[in-house]
């Protein structure tokens, strides 16, 4: 397991094991010598852990001594590190949980509405993007940025690397970014991409009209364990992270339904061919 993925077990367990005792946080927290909030964090995920109030805790629940020692090596080893650390002037503290949890995961699915999946970016491409978002930001760090993005798509050469459907608009690879020549580039990769044994591709096309997903993108991740699933949003101010079993259901059966509606892998190869095609004879018409 990945510390992640460690630290998300180590709440669920001590969430189970207060609820099998039938105890609530405030009488669990004084059973434990901590209070009713520290409780909350440590089933929560939220701050780090110390394997001495996960021992507590544990004898407060009256756990086995081989259940404590198992829970206490996951407080021990729940510190997360990863090669995100080392940029972090280039990333926002929303987007370090989406890292994390990429990091292991075991299934990623994407639907997209507005820009290619960053994970399936190429430079150029990701580029473009991160300069029209980030419109403020000084081109050193607009590189950076590009840089974490581009360091982000080595999750997918992980040895088993995760699996990776995303369903893309048919706006998302109609929509000009960049150059025409930056937009061939991108439609070859994603075709590429596509023939990968771990990577399935999908376009919604405009004529199967409107359809479930409404007006947002979303990415399910599916972790080690079904505990650890997880589908993440973004928007201008940040990211929310659903993590309730009604929330992760709803999402599933969009995306079910996303996919039952799009062209299908040999035809979205076609269409990414005959848009190549189109942005190259464009691209020559510029120049």
């Amino acid at each position: 397991m990945g510390p992640t993925t460690r630290r998300r077990q180590l709440g669920a367990e001590l969430k189970r094991l207060r609820d099998l005792k039938g105890l609530n946080l405030e009488v669990a927290g004084e059973a434990a010598g901590v209070s009713r909030a520290t409780v909350n964090r440590y089933e929560s995920n939220r701050g780090p852990v110390k394997w001495l109030v996960v021992d507590a805790l544990c004898r407060a629940y009256g756990t086995t001594d081989e259940e404590r020692a198992a829970l206490v090596s996951l407080a021990k080893n729940a510190k997360v590190q990863g090669w995100w650390q080392s940029y972090h002037d280039a990333i926002p503290g929303w987007i370090t949980p989406l890292l994390t949890l990429e990091d292991e995961a075991v299934e990623e699915c994407h639907w997209a509405n507005t820009y290619v999946p960053g994970l399936l970016q190429t430079r150029a491409y990701a580029t473009a993007v991160i300069q029209a978002a980030e419109v403020r930001a000084a081109p050193e760090l607009i590189e950076r940025m590009v840089d974490v993005r581009m360091k982000r798509q080595e999750v997918l050469k992980r040895q088993p690397p995760p699996h990776l459907w995303a369903i893309l608009d048919e706006a998302v690879v109609r929509r000009r970014v960049g150059s025409p020549e930056v937009m061939a580039e991108q439609l070859e990769h994603l075709a590429t991409a596509s023939g990968m044994p771990h990577i399935t591709v999908q376009i919604l096309p405009f004529s199967s009209g409107a359809h479930a997903a409404e007006s947002t993108s979303f990415i399910s991740i599916r972790g080690p364990e079904p505990s650890l699933d997880v589908v993440h949003l973004s928007n201008l101010s940040g990211a929310l992270y659903l993590e309730k079993s009604g929330e992760l259901e709803r999402h599933r059966v969009v995306f079910e339904y996303l996919r039952s509606q799009a062209l299908s892998t040999s035809e979205t190869s076609s269409l990414l061919a005959d848009l190549v095609r189109e942005f190259t004879a464009t691209a020559r018409r510029e120049r």
